[in-house]
């Protein structure tokens, strides 16, 4: 909302200049430059985004000092006690809970688009097999793009709506075939009698020899484990997928170019990193040197997994999952595994050393979110797929809030040049010549 207070901004020599100051619903005012180029020939310089909003969103609501992740509205806590991830994944696209009714056909929707075209087998047949997962995701969620000509058309709520109950149906697919081609096991088909969290499960871990019984603990913390990683507002792909989509792009490839963006290490890396970090450190009797290396700011060594760059206090999604890991590990007679008591040693100097407290070096979510992961029988190369397929409601939330939004335009980020200012071309056939 606009208000009636102004921004100052004054150039030496020049008459100052106002800009409208816009107050959010929640969070911190913002200044309205829209109008700076124009009225300047001036743009500001924010390297990262990090003081610039680049959009409107009624989604996700972080705040980093309190500790607090809304999904529209509601606490993040609240969700994952309460929901499943296909409630959150509706009510990220839609604003609003199911009622059941609704949960009914929404669920019957994603089980109903579950099983991917059967040309899609080759694609992965395409890659090697030694190839990372996250690379053969990227191709063959872009390829829906060639399946579905039909999705470009935006102007349609109907085409829309189907485009988002694929994309979230498929990603389990996906992701799981991804997996069963790199160890070269046959693919497992979704089955419609079977849960979102429960089909993941069967497909990554089922084999024809055997038949497969999800666990309930697992597909409840796996569940859980979703929804903490659904949405996270503006961070890299996310934005990736709005920038792509302002250009008219298939909602497929948006996602495709959002996943490119979470395969980086700095993003979809992190837990991926925790977890070498454990294995790494080894054995409880080497956790106190490598403590000592991060209290040592002479030392450029930090310890994965511990600190945010957002949350200045504990994380919440942390929490949730802290919580999963104290459910799963003594369902699975794993507390005394080499690797989880190093992850409990740190965690508890983390949550006692006064180093830790004071520099707010808290566990955060991607320090349990590996551990999680590792004891659920997902790889680290997969981890940043389980990553993507959590975070696809979200990204396909953004982007149809976008297409919404009436004062969308394409991306056009500005720069600050600091290359050669202009010069003239010299001949080829002079240069050197005495």
């Amino acid at each position: 909302m606009v208000t009636n207070r102004k921004a100052t901004l004054t150039v030496p020599g020049e008459a100052p200049m106002h800009f409208p100051v816009i107050m959010p619903t929640h969070g911190r005012d913002c200044l309205d430059i829209r109008t700076l180029g124009a009225r300047t020939g001036r743009f500001a310089y924010d390297s990262g985004f990090e003081s610039t909003a680049s959009c409107k969103s009624k989604i996700t609501f972080i705040d980093g000092a309190q500790g607090e992740l809304l999904y529209r509205g509601y606490p993040v806590e609240q969700l994952a006690r309460h929901c499943d991830f296909i409630e959150v994944a509706y009510l990220l696209r839609n604003g609003e809970l199911p009622d059941a009714w609704q949960k009914r056909a929404f669920d019957a929707a994603i089980s109903r688009n579950a099983p991917v075209h059967e040309q899609m087998v080759k694609f992965y047949e395409g890659f090697r097999r030694d190839a990372r997962p996250m690379s053969v995701m990227v191709g063959v969620v872009g390829a829906l793009s060639a399946f579905h000509h039909e999705a470009a058309d935006f102007s349609d709520a109907e085409q829309r709506n189907l485009s988002f109950h694929r994309i979230v149906a498929r990603m389990p697919t996906i992701v799981a075939m991804a997996y069963k081609y790199s160890i070269g096991e046959p693919f497992m088909r979704p089955r419609p009698d079977l849960g979102y969290a429960a089909n993941f499960l069967y497909m990554m871990f089922a084999t024809p020899r055997e038949a497969f019984r999800p666990n309930p603990v697992l597909v409840h913390a796996l569940d859980r484990l979703l929804m903490v990683h659904a949405e996270y507002g503006q961070d890299a792909s996310t934005s990736t997928v709005r920038m792509a989509g302002s250009s008219g792009a298939n909602p497929f490839a948006c996602v495709s170019a959002a996943i490119a963006s979470l395969s980086g290490p700095a993003h979809g890396g992190a837990s991926e990193a925790c977890l070498a970090q454990l294995a790494e450190i080894g054995d409880v009797s080497c956790v106190a040197q490598f403590v000592a290396r991060a209290r040592d700011e002479s030392d450029s060594f930090r310890l994965a997994g511990f600190g945010h760059s957002v949350y200045g206090s504990f994380d919440p999604r942390a929490k949730l999952l802290r919580e999963a890991c104290d459910e799963v590990l003594p369902e699975l007679g794993m507390e005394d595994h080499r690797l989880f008591k190093v992850a409990r040693a740190l965690e508890k100097i983390a949550l006692e050393d006064p180093y830790f407290i004071e520099h707010k070096l808290y566990p955060n979510v991607d320090f349990y979110s590996g551990i999680l992961q590792k004891a659920l029988g997902i790889p680290p190369a997969m981890f940043a797929c389980t990553l993507a397929l959590a975070r696809t409601p979200g990204w396909m939330a953004h982007w149809e809030e976008m297409l919404d939004d009436t004062e969308f335009k394409i991306a056009r980020p500005r720069q600050l040049y600091t290359g050669v200012s202009r010069r003239h071309l010299t001949a080829l056939s002079n240069i050197g010549a005495a």
